[in-house]
C-alpha cells in the first residue's frame, strides 16, 4: 500500500521562527561572521542554527567557503518566503494590539540614504513626537536604496518609508513631506574643477563621463532625459561621491550633503544655475491591507512634524 505523503516541514514552532530570523540576517548581512555582530552570538553559533534550518527544512540554503557566502536557488527561494512569514507575524501582533487599543509592538521605518543632514527633513522631531505617543513600540530605522524601500513596503517588510518620488504604484499611498536639491558636481582634479567654460548647456555635459546611480530614480531619470554619457554606476550617495571625488565622472548629489567637500576644496558645482533639479520627498505605506495604528500613527507624526517646521 503507498505512504501517505505528509508535508516535508509540518507545524511551525516558536524555534523554527527564530532560525528563519537568524537566516534572514545572515543573508542580508552578507554571510554567518558579517551577521555575527547583528546578531550578538558567535559565528559558530550561527552556522549550527543554519544548519539546523537546512536539516529541519530538508533543504541546502547557502555554500560557504573560499568562494564565499551564496545562497542556493532554494536559499533565495526560502529567504522571499521567510521575509512573508516574519512580516505576517508583525502584522498579526499589530492585530492583537489593535485590538487591545494600546500601541506596541514593532516598527520598521526605511528611509533614502543621506537624509539627515537636509534641512527640509524632520525625521528626527518626527521620531520624538513617536516615541513620546507610543513609548512601548520598538522603532527599527533603515536606511536602504529608493528600490528596495518600496519593495519592503510593499511586502511587509516596512511599514513606512521615506523616498525621493520618481514614480506611484497604485499599492502604496504617498505623502509628501519635504524636497531637496541636486546639483552636478565635479571632483577638484577634474578638467572643470578649475576652468568653466562660459555658456555650457546640457549638450555640453554629454563630453564629460557621468556617474549615476543603477537604479529607477529622480537621478537616474534626469540623467536619460538629457542623455549624460554613463561611465560609472553608484547604488548610494556616498557612492556617487567617491566617484566624483576621484576627478574622473561628473555626478549629481544633494547639495546638504555635498556642501561639506565644497567646503573643504574637494568638490564644486558646475555651473549651478542651469545643471541642477529637485526632487519631493514622500512618506509610502501600503493601501492593503489597512495600515495599523502604529503605522497611522506614525505618518500622524511625519506629517505634523513636517506641517510645524513649514507653517
Amino acid at each position: 500500500m503507498q505512504a501517505k505523503s505528509r508535508a516535508a516541514l509540518g507545524q511551525l514552532s516558536d524555534m523554527d521562527l527564530r532560525l528563519l530570523r537568524v537566516f534572514k540576517s545572515v543573508v542580508e548581512c552578507g554571510g554567518m561572521a558579517a551577521a555575527e555582530l547583528e546578531l550578538n552570538i558567535g559565528t559558530s553559533t550561527v552556522s549550527r542554527h543554519i544548519k539546523d534550518l537546512e536539516t529541519r527544512l530538508g533543504l541546502t540554503l547557502c555554500r560557504r567557503g573560499r568562494a564565499g557566502f551564496a545562497l542556493t536557488t532554494e536559499g533565495q527561494q526560502i529567504y522571499t518566503e521567510t521575509l512573508r512569514l516574519l512580516a505576517g507575524a508583525d502584522a498579526f501582533r499589530s492585530s492583537v494590539d489593535e485590538i487591545h487599543r494600546r500601541m506596541g509592538g514593532q516598527l520598521n521605518l526605511a528611509v533614502f540614504d543621506k537624509t539627515a543632514s537636509n534641512p527640509g527633513a524632520h525625521l528626527g522631531q518626527a521620531i520624538a513626537l513617536f516615541t513620546e505617543l507610543a513609548p512601548d513600540v520598538s522603532l527599527h530605522l533603515f536606511v536602504v536604496p529608493l528600490n528596495a524601500i518600496e519593495r519592503g513596503v510593499i511586502d511587509g517588510q516596512f511599514q513606512v518609508g521615506v523616498i525621493p518620488g520618481h514614480r506611484s504604484s497604485d499599492t502604496l499611498a504617498y505623502e509628501e513631506l519635504f524636497t531637496e536639491t541636486m546639483f552636478l558636481y565635479c571632483g577638484a582634479p577634474h578638467t572643470l574643477f578649475k576652468s568653466e567654460p562660459p555658456g555650457m548647456t546640457w549638450d555640453d555635459m554629454r563630453a564629460y563621463p557621468f556617474a549615476g546611480l543603477g537604479y529607477h530614480s529622480p537621478n537616474m531619470d534626469i540623467s536619460q532625459q538629457v542623455h549624460l554619457t554613463r561611465k560609472a554606476t553608484g547604488y548610494d550617495q556616498e557612492s556617487i561621491a567617491t566617484l566624483i571625488l576621484s576627478g574622473k565622472f561628473l555626478g549629481f548629489l544633494p547639495d546638504h550633503y555635498a556642501e561639506g567637500f565644497v567646503r573643504s576644496g574637494q568638490m564644486r558645482a558646475v555651473h549651478p544655475a542651469l545643471f541642477r533639479y529637485t526632487c519631493s520627498f514622500f512618506s509610502i505605506v501600503r493601501r492593503s491591507p489597512q495600515p495599523s495604528r502604529v503605522t497611522r500613527a506614525f505618518q500622524a507624526c511625519l506629517t505634523k512634524a513636517h506641517h510645524i517646521a513649514n507653517s
